[in-house]
């Protein structure tokens, strides 16, 4: 039985879909959704700001927050409460590290600008060829 699902989100239609699905699929799970920063992007704006900030985890949380937001929102209109998570650094990395902790990671195939898509890499194919736990790859 699925307890704990981890939802990788950036701010792509393809993710807010994984949340649904994860939500309509296992609504007696725990759901999480973790949003990455500081990814390599075609001009490192994130990641530099990142760099810069005096209060790093506050600066992360600021860049994360309109997509936590989001988050949110789909999921109080499905009537579920889910927790929220920040990490840093590289997004197929980070959701890999994270997911140890789940029994299941949900993401949607692709997100992003199509630059930032081709710049960092298949995220989802990344995650699903390394990740510890099954993955469900949404589209």
């Amino acid at each position: 039985m699925t307890k704990r699902v981890l939802v990788p989100m950036d701010d792509s239609e393809m993710a807010t879909r994984a949340l649904e699905y994860a939500i309509e699929t296992h609504p007696d799970a725990e759901i999480t959704v973790l949003n990455v920063v500081g990814e390599p992007s075609s001009m490192m704006g994130q990641a530099t700001g990142l760099a810069l900030a005096v209060d790093f985890e506050s600066k992360a949380d600021e860049y994360a927050a309109p997509v936590l937001e989001a988050a949110r929102e789909t999921a109080a209109k499905a009537g579920v409460e889910i927790q929220t998570d920040v990490a840093v650094g590289h997004p197929a990395r980070a959701i890999i590290n994270h997911a140890e902790d789940y029994d299941l990671v949900v993401l949607g195939t692709h997100g992003g600008s199509l630059s930032d898509r081709l710049l960092v890499g298949n995220v989802a194919e990344k995650v699903f060829r390394r990740s510890p736990v099954p993955v469900t790859v949404v589209r």
